[in-house]
């Protein structure tokens, strides 16, 4: 799959290895320590400094030219239609970033979150994960859904399109709901705050997903159709398999003994049975989902970060423009 990817006349995207793509760092400033970056990666993630440095440092200068450049359209634009006393800025610009489970999608989120924040035009910066838009566990098993969550059947579609909405549309004190992968359910009455960022980074399995299309032509938007950029973190399937075994051993030696606990009824489990249930659960619906649901939307990304067996990126894809 990814071969249709390479570049070649008729490929959307260019590619880069990472020793190519670290060369387009320029001047940008590493601004990270090693342990800020420690605390920003995920379970089971083992970046460091020089991947910070390769991977994360060039696409932290060319997204600044990406939000440049919007600014740039806009005040044209605004001079172009004679809106005076209008507006002085853009709306936020939105980051896409998307991937399967276990693929370190959200590492990549967290550390653009304090790379761009850090610039030194100081913009706000927030990150939002698509986890809290997630119908609550209730409905879910009322609907007969528990498997299936992650599916894009399983998130409420439109709270997630009101808030982008209102994202895009300066409303200032935007609401997204948190969740909790420690019950692995939604919590009530419990928020996060957006109060107009100037970038917005909205992270999840299906940010890039599309929806069936009416017959009669009435608008239909998609997640996608807010988002400015965005970016696919790859890897080939059996690593992903991997990283995800990995992390869920570790969570079986730890977080499933919380009295709290989702899945503390499973911590009594034998390492061998554990381990079969983790396996289950990639197999039955997490692998189902990458099938079907996620990375058919790779070739929608305007960025592919694709991994090596190391979790470190080995090759960048860049659509054309």
């Amino acid at each position: 799959m990814m071969d249709q990817l390479a570049e070649s006349p008729t490929s959307p995207f260019r590619t880069f290895n990472a020793e190519e793509w670290a060369q387009l760092r320029g001047d940008t400033p590493l601004t990270l320590s090693q342990e800020e970056v420690e605390r920003l990666r995920a379970m089971g993630d083992p970046i460091n400094l020089d991947e910070v440095r390769r991977i994360y440092l060039p696409l932290s200068r060319m997204l600044a030219m990406h939000v440049e450049s919007v600014k740039t359209l806009f005040a044209a634009r605004r001079d172009f239609l004679q809106l005076r006393g209008s507006k002085r800025n853009p709306a936020p610009f939105i980051i896409g970033s998307a991937g399967s489970v276990a693929v370190g999608k959200s590492t990549t989120a967290r550390l653009l979150k304090e790379l761009l924040k850090r610039w030194t035009v100081s913009p706000k910066v927030d990150l939002i994960t698509t986890d809290g838009f997630l119908y609550p566990n209730a409905y879910l098993e009322a609907e007969g859904l528990m498997n299936r969550k992650g599916f894009p059947e399983s998130y409420d579609v439109g709270k997630v399109l009101h808030f982008l909405s209102d994202i895009k549309s300066g409303v200032p004190e935007v609401q997204a709901p948190k969740y909790s992968h420690l019950t692995y359910d939604v919590l009530p009455d419990d928020y996060y705050v957006v109060d107009q960022p100037d970038i917005l980074i909205f992270e999840g399995i299906n940010v890039l997903q599309t929806r069936d299309l009416p017959r009669d032509g009435k608008m239909v938007p998609f997640v996608s159709d807010f988002l400015d950029f965005s970016i696919f973190v790859d890897a080939e399937e059996s690593m992903i398999e991997g990283w995800y075994m990995n992390r869920f051993m570790k969570l079986w030696r730890t977080a499933f003994k919380d009295e709290k606990s989702f899945f503390k009824r499973f911590s009594s489990l034998s390492q061998d049975e554990a381990f079969q249930f983790g396996r289950d659960i990639w197999r039955d619906i997490n692998l189902v989902n990458l099938h079907e649901n996620i990375q058919p939307t790779r070739p929608r990304a305007d960025l592919i970060l694709r991994k090596g067996a190391d979790h470190r990126v080995e090759t960048v894809f860049l659509r054309k423009l």
